[in-house]
Parts: C-alpha cells; sequence; structure tokens
C-alpha cells in the first residue's frame, strides 16, 4: 500500500469533481490516490466514470436496505473501512450522512458546496437559490462534514464567481463547476500534507515548510 493518504469519494450524479480530483490524483507527486467510490444511485454515471479508470465503484442505494438510511450508512462505513480510507470526499453527494459516519471520520469528511457558504447551505439548488435571491457574487467551498448543522461545518476553501447580468442556471452552474474542480484537488492535498490546523470554526492553512516539520 502507497503512502498517499486514501480517499473514498461518495458521489451520486455524473462525477464532474470526482473526475477532477482523480485527474489531479495522475501526477504521481499528489499526496492521495482515490480508493473507492460509493454512490446511493444505482444509475450515477460517475459509477462508470470511476470504473473507466479503474477504481472500485459501489451502488448502496437505501433500497437495498430496505429503505433503512441508518443501515446503509453502516454498510457504507463498512465498505470505507475495507478500503482503508482516511479522507471522504462528498463530491455532489445528496443525501445527509449518518452521525455515525460523520463521528467514525471526525475532520475526515470534506464537502463541495455551490455557494459561498453560509450562504444557501441545506439544500441541492443553491445556484439556484442565489440566482433567484439577486445576489451579485456566488461561488463554491470547500468545508468540513460535523454533526449538527446541514453544511455548517468549518470552511477550508472558498471561492468566488460573479453573477453576470444574463446568466442563466447553466452558465452560472458551469463558471461554479470551474472553480469547484480547482478547490476539491487542492483541499484535498492540504489535507493529506497535514496542512490544515482547526481551531473551533477555524481552519488555518500552515506553510508547506512548518507541515513538514511538524
Amino acid at each position: 500500500m502507497s503512502d498517499r493518504t486514501r480517499v473514498g469519494v461518495l458521489v451520486s450524479g455524473a462525477g464532474t469533481n470526482l473526475e477532477a480530483l482523480l485527474r489531479a490524483c495522475r501526477d504521481p507527486q499528489f499526496p492521495a490516490e482515490v480508493a473507492v467510490v460509493i454512490s446511493n444511485r444505482q444509475s450515477a454515471p460517475a459509477l462508470e466514470l470511476a470504473r473507466a479508470w479503474e477504481i472500485p465503484a459501489f451502488a448502496m442505494p437505501a433500497g437495498d436496505y430496505g429503505g433503512d438510511l441508518a443501515e446503509r450508512d453502516r454498510a457504507m462505513l463498512g465498505t470505507l473501512r475495507a478500503a482503508h480510507v482516511e479522507l471522504v470526499v462528498c463530491a455532489g453527494y445528496d443525501r445527509i450522512l449518518s452521525d455515525a459516519v460523520l463521528r467514525a471520520y471526525s475532520d475526515a469528511i470534506s464537502n463541495v458546496h455551490p455557494s459561498l457558504l453560509p450562504a444557501f447551505a441545506g439544500g441541492m439548488n443553491a445556484v439556484a437559490a442565489a440566482l433567484d435571491y439577486g445576489v451579485r457574487v456566488t461561488g463554491c467551498t470547500v468545508q468540513l462534514l460535523e454533526p449538527g448543522e446541514l453544511d455548517g461545518g468549518p470552511i477550508i476553501l472558498q471561492a468566488s464567481v460573479p453573477v453576470e447580468p444574463d446568466d442563466d442556471l447553466e452558465s452560472l452552474l458551469h463558471r461554479i463547476h470551474h472553480e469547484e474542480w480547482r478547490l476539491l484537488p487542492e483541499a484535498v492535498a492540504l489535507w493529506s500534507t497535514h496542512r490544515l490546523q482547526r481551531d473551533g470554526r477555524h481552519i488555518h492553512i500552515v506553510p508547506a515548510r512548518a507541515a513538514a516539520h511538524s
């Protein structure tokens, strides 16, 4: 087993953030590797994407567990542990994780959200909500997840995206995605090289040289 951080990625849709991370991991100097991909949907295109990259990929819909979300999450936790996952990444995952998963990977579950949190938290329609609200600037956030408030964990990285006068949902989402594809690998690399230092709600990014000597 390599000394790169083993990452488990949770997905529900097309897997564009997964692909961005896989491309980053292709660099032998990148400090992490995707060990397993799990989806709550049998039909998620991200599963086929993972398999095309020769990454183990599993569909674990709640229906396979009698609709018991807690039971499904326990099974998912078992799959993550069997793959020796150290960091979990929610990349377009549209279900709330149980406290059992959040506690098992305390400060080791990152989430990509398409807004500048805490604005437009708590759902999958953040981009549409930003447009409807009439904001001039939105963006994306990579944060740590923890039990409690939905999308309320500490923020690792954010990027702003201006809202243009002629934007519709598709055009704004496209530009936000490009920032997500940049931020997610960066956040994974920071976590994997021990450069994230948490102080309550605040996360400080430690300089690379200091992290190497800590």
